[in-house]
């Protein structure tokens, strides 16, 4: 039985032609792009290209991209880094209650600094609204924060909308867009988006890279000390080989997209055809209409996530669940509960299911027919423990 992948939005496989790029770099060019001499030029011109390619998927400019250890590395500096640049003009940050742990409990450590956080609420369809972050806007709110897509549910969040309450006020707006990117066209000049947060593992690139899209005019206060690399903003020697595998999986990442979110659609709707054929019950959370094309969350009822996910993984099916699970105990997931409320079933019986570069609708078909059957056979072991 082959093992099928359904988790890419914890992590990609690396495409080959990644790696490709990555190897001759790795190979023959080690020189410190800070250097002057040939061998460190020859490494700035790798970064440079790297940059203008990553500005220019979202129509900014190469000197507002700020290459980074990862999409919570880029959190960090742009929650961290605005707070501290801005707190003379005000202590006030808006954020979500569903965001990635890399921003919120960045937020949380804000807090504990003396800042003022609103955490605004999602409604039962995974999104926040619009209007609520203009009610919760003050004077002193110096920073908003609110993710693209929900990295749980995929749901897309009202970005342009934000962005135009924004650009009337002092405040700047920053977005996690690690699930986003790749699959949805982003402008941030168009979407009045301040700061973006990328990572290049979601992207079938390598691990340990990311950037943050930082606009010109924020004021941006480093958080790690040391050179003087990207503009001041984050010191270290850079990482070029990383760059230049983000660089390659950014160019295949344009050139597929159209393909890949039509091919990722079907896959999601072949896949909640072949459960209806089975006769399990399930609901979707969220809402299909508003969700991106590779994640899919699914409530099974009469489940529990620790059994599913234990069940899936011996029988080859590799997903994964906003829940943490620890032995014997599950603590439900802080976005489901954020949707749901607190009790609610959903919040410790959902599974959810990325697609990517390692599905075919044969296994896709095959997965769903695999998960049928251990939820009828979780369903009727409850029954009779009932």
């Amino acid at each position: 039985m082959d093992y099928i992948y359904l988790d890419h939005a914890a992590t990609a496989p690396m495409d080959k032609r990644v790696t490709d790029a990555m190897v001759p770099v790795m190979n023959g060019v080690f020189g410190n792009p800070s250097s002057v001499h040939s061998f460190g030029r020859k490494a700035r011109q790798h970064l440079d290209e790297a940059r203008r390619v990553m500005a220019g998927s979202i129509q900014a400019n190469e000197k507002e991209i700020i290459l980074t250890g990862g999409g919570t590395e880029a959190d960090n500096l742009a929650l961290i880094g605005t707070a501290f640049a801005n707190q003379h003009k005000g202590n006030h940050i808006i954020t979500t209650v569903q965001e990635h742990h890399a921003t919120l409990h960045t937020a949380h450590y804000l807090e504990s600094k003396g800042f003022d956080v609103t955490y605004l609420p999602v409604d039962e369809t995974g999104v926040v609204s619009s209007d609520a972050v203009k009610d919760a806007l003050t004077d002193d709110t110096i920073l908003v924060s609110v993710m693209y897509v929900n990295n749980e549910t995929g749901m897309i969040q009202p970005i342009k909308e934000i962005g135009e309450i924004l650009s009337r006020h002092q405040a700047y707006f920053h977005t996690d867009a690690v699930q986003a990117y790749g699959l949805l066209d982003i402008d941030v000049k168009d979407s009045g988006i301040d700061m973006l947060s990328v990572s290049s593992h979601k992207l079938s690139g390598p691990k340990g890279i990311g950037f943050l899209y930082a606009a010109d005019d924020v004021k941006l206060e480093a958080i790690q000390y040391g050179g003087e690399q990207e503009r001041k903003r984050r010191p270290g020697t850079e990482n070029v080989a990383g760059a230049v595998g983000f660089q390659k999986a950014v160019e295949i990442m344009m050139e597929s997209k159209v393909n890949r979110n039509k091919l990722y659609a079907d896959f999601k709707g072949l896949f909640i055809n072949e459960l209806t054929e089975a006769g399990v019950q399930f609901e979707v959370n969220g809402t299909a209409e508003n969700a991106i094309a590779s994640i899919m969350n699914i409530s099974f009822p009469g489940t529990n996530v620790e059994s599913m996910l234990t069940n899936l993984d011996l029988d080859r099916i590799a997903v994964s669940s906003g829940s943490a699970c620890t032995a014997g105990s599950v603590e439900p997931s802080h976005v489901l509960t954020a949707m749901y409320g607190e009790n609610n079933e959903r919040t410790t019986n959902s599974i959810r299911f990325s697609f990517g570069i390692h599905n075919t609708k044969e296994n896709v078909k095959d997965a769903a027919g695999r998960v049928a059957k251990i939820v009828r056979r979780l369903s009727a072991s409850k029954e009779v423990q009932q």
